[in-house]
C-alpha cells in the first residue's frame, strides 16, 4: 500500500508573508507534498493583494479566513477562531508559518494544540525590544514550534541560548532572498523606472511604516525633515505604505521627497536595485538591500536582523535627524562594499522542504515535541528553588 503524501498547510497573512511562503510552497510541491495555502486576510487590500500574487505567481489560496484589521487581541482571536475548525477539517501533518505577524502567532497556537507539527520559517530573530508586537509574536511562535528554520547564524545562536534542542534548529538560509533572486531579472527588465521618470543610481528610496515612526506626529515630522535634508543631496522617492499614507498626507512636507503610491513587488525590487541609497524602517528591506548590494540606513534604534549590519550593507542610524543626515552623506560619498550572508543563495526553500519531508509518517508521530527532554537526558535538571518572598 502506497503511503499518501504528507499534507502541509502554509499560512500567509500579510504582504511580507507572501515572499517568504512562496519558495517553501514550491519546494514542498516539487517533493510531492500536498500543499494547502491558507490566507488569513490579516492584510487585505484587493488591489495590492492581486498585484503581489500576480507578481510572485502565487496561486489562489485554497482557504481565505477574512480576519481583517483590528487591535492585536481582536485580530489574533479572529484568526484563531477561523483557523481552528479549518485545521480540524484538513488534518495537516505539518503547518508552516512564516515571519512575525499576528497571523503567524495565532495559527501557531492553534496548531500546537491540534497535535500537528509546527514549522516556523524565520525563527530565532530577536530585536530585544519588547515594545514591538512582532518581537512577542516571534518568541511565542518559536516556543511552540517543532521545527525552527533560522535564516542566519545569529538567529541560530539566539535559539541555542534560549535552550532549544539541536534537533529543532535548522540553519536554512533566507527565503526572502529566494524570492528576490528568482524575480530579479523580471523586475529589472520591466518599465518601473521609466514610468516614474527615474534614472538608475540617480535617486534614493525611502520607506516608513513602523508605528513608532509614523504614529507619533513629532517623530514623523523629525524623520520627514531628515529625509528632506537628504533629498537635497540625493532626490528621494517614498512609496506610501498603506498604513502610513494618511499620516504622510497630514504631515507637513516641503515637497523635496516625492511620495508615490504603494508599489507592487516587482516595482519595489526594481526601485531598490537601482537606488543609490535606501532609508527604511522595514525588516524585509534591510535583507533585500543586502542581497542587492545597495546601501541601507535603518531608521530604528534596534534590528532583529543584525546579520545585515555585520555581513551586509545595512547601518543602524536611529531616528535622530542629524545622525540620519550625517550617515546619508557619508554613505553617498563612500558606499559600503556589497556582501551577502552565507546561505542567502536562493535555495532556502529547498532546504526547508527537504528537512520537513525527510521523515516518514511514523517518524513524524514519534518526533519529540517542543518541551520534551532529548533522548538520554532523563528528567530535566531544575534550577535552585526561588527565594520565598516575605509578607
Amino acid at each position: 500500500m502506497t503511503a499518501s503524501p504528507p499534507r502541509v498547510i502554509c499560512v500567509a497573512g500579510a504582504r511580507p508573508n507572501y515572499m517568504k511562503v512562496k519558495p517553501v510552497m514550491d519546494a514542498l510541491a516539487a517533493l510531492g507534498a500536498e500543499v494547502i495555502l491558507v490566507h488569513t486576510g490579516q492584510h487585505y487590500d484587493p488591489a495590492m493583494n492581486e498585484v503581489f500574487f500576480d507578481d510572485l505567481r502565487i496561486r489562489k489560496p485554497d482557504y481565505f479566513l477574512g480576519a481583517g484589521p483590528g487591535s492585536h487581541a481582536s485580530q489574533t482571536g479572529r484568526v484563531m477562531t477561523a483557523f481552528e475548525p479549518l485545521a480540524a477539517q484538513v488534518r495537516p501533518d505539518v503547518v508552516v508559518v512564516v515571519g512575525d505577524v499576528n497571523s503567524t502567532m495565532a495559527c501557531a497556537l492553534v496548531t500546537a494544540k491540534s497535535g500537528a507539527l509546527l514549522a516556523h520559517v524565520e525563527a530565532g530573530l530577536r530585536s530585544r525590544d519588547w515594545s514591538m508586537p512582532e518581537e512577542i509574536n516571534r518568541v511565542v511562535t518559536d516556543r511552540v514550534s517543532d521545527y525552527l528554520f533560522a535564516p542566519s547564524h545569529d538567529a541560530v545562536a539566539n535559539l541555542r541560548a534560549e535552550g532549544y534542542r539541536a534537533d529543532q534548529i535548522h540553519l536554512a538560509g533566507n527565503v526572502m532572498a529566494d524570492t528576490l533572486l528568482a524575480n530579479l531579472d523580471r523586475a529589472l527588465t520591466g518599465d518601473t523606472l521609466s514610468r516614474l521618470g527615474l534614472e538608475p543610481g540617480q535617486y534614493g528610496l525611502a520607506t516608513l511604516h513602523r508605528p513608532a515612526n509614523v504614529d507619533d506626529p513629532a517623530v514623523l515630522a523629525d524623520l520627514l525633515a531628515a529625509l528632506d535634508d537628504v533629498a537635497c543631496a540625493c532626490p528621494l522617492v517614498l512609496p506610501a505604505h498603506p498604513r502610513a499614507a494618511g499620516r504622510l498626507r497630514g504631515a507637513g512636507r516641503s515637497g523635496r521627497v516625492r511620495v508615490i503610491p504603494a508599489a507592487g513587488y516587482l516595482d519595489f525590487i526594481a526601485l531598490q536595485a537601482s537606488a543609490r541609497l535606501v532609508l527604511t524602517d522595514s525588516g524585509g528591506v534591510q535583507e533585500e538591500t543586502t542581497v542587492l548590494g545597495v546601501p541601507c540606513l535603518t531608521l530604528r534604534e534596534n534590528t532583529e536582523r543584525p546579520v545585515t549590519l555585520t555581513e551586509g550593507t545595512n547601518r543602524l542610524v536611529g531616528r535622530d535627524p542629524d545622525r540620519i543626515v550625517a550617515a546619508a552623506r557619508e554613505v553617498l560619498a563612500n558606499p559600503p562594499a556589497a556582501r551577502r550572508p552565507a546561505l542567502w543563495d536562493g535555495r532556502a526553500g529547498q532546504r526547508i522542504a527537504a528537512a520537513l519531508l525527510a521523515s516518514d509518517a511514523g517518524a513524524r508521530r514519534r518526533r519529540l515535541r517542543p518541551t520534551a527532554a532529548p533522548a538520554g537526558r532523563g528528567r530535566p535538571v531544575h534550577p535552585p528553588a526561588a527565594p520565598v518572598l516575605g509578607p
